[in-house]
């Protein structure tokens, strides 16, 4: 049995209560295809009003997570709150937190472990900076990010991979099929060797970094491109267009 294809929308910090009900007003009554699996990550203060009003069979993801179960954390939000709240799947890891709040690798594999321990699902984002993929760095960062990840955890049931590379995010540039493909097969070839063949087959690896409707339909057809996390055209009526571009 093939991989579900998937496809998340990672509103960041925008949006208002307006404009976020009509984005599900828009989703409730689209045509969407039943086969993709799809996951929209509002943030967090309108995470109860999708979950609310969303068609069920349309999940909810918070932008993040802390990694401990409660106490003194001002500010951060835990797994079971989460829980608590119908919320089942939590971003981990996007470049923005790694990036501008200096979450490492560690930090973010003690957050997935606490995540997928509560029973949450997890979005783990990946991803190589400009800098690094012109040196050629690209696989050996991508996989030192699994590889911390791979430290806490065995069961990788749970988690789906985002690739998004860094200079792509909100950039308009995006990784040509070719070069996604290419990192995708490695991030799964790694898989094979670093946890198991059954985890290779079977974990879904998408996409992110200006995925729009004009270039999503390319990058589904690659072999290892499993679907795609999609930042700012989740907030516009073509995201409709993503979620079924592998109808």
């Amino acid at each position: 049995m093939g991989r579900q294809f998937f496809v998340g929308g990672n509103f960041k910090m925008n949006g208002t209560i307006k404009s976020i009900t009509e984005i599900i007003d828009h989703l409730n009554s689209a045509s969407i295809d039943s086969k993709t699996e799809v996951v929209v990550a509002p943030s967090g203060i309108y995470l109860l009003l999708a979950r609310e009003h969303l068609r069920k069979e349309i999940e909810v993801a918070s932008q993040n997570v802390f990694d401990k179960p409660n106490g003194a954390f001002t500010g951060e939000i835990s797994a079971e709150q989460l829980k608590d709240s119908g919320i089942r799947w939590t971003l981990i890891g996007h470049s923005e937190r790694r990036v501008i709040l200096g979450e490492d690798n560690t930090f973010i594999a003690s957050k997935t472990k606490t995540a997928l321990d509560a029973g949450l699902k997890v979005i783990l984002c990946i991803g190589e900076t400009l800098e690094q993929r012109e040196s050629d760095k690209t696989i050996e960062v991508v996989e030192s990010q699994l590889k911390a990840v791979a430290e806490k955890i065995k069961d990788w049931s749970n988690i789906v991979i985002a690739y998004e590379p860094v200079w792509a995010i909100g950039t308009g540039k995006v990784a040509s099929t070719e070069q996604a493909q290419e990192v995708h097969a490695s991030i799964r070839k790694w898989l094979s060797s670093a946890v198991s063949q059954e985890a290779s087959d079977a974990t879904r690896i998408i996409y992110g970094g200006s995925v729009s409707d004009k270039n999503c339909k390319d990058l589904a057809k690659q072999n290892d491109i499993d679907g795609f996390l999609v930042g700012g055209a989740s907030l516009k009526p073509a995201f409709v267009d993503i979620i079924n571009s592998n109808a």
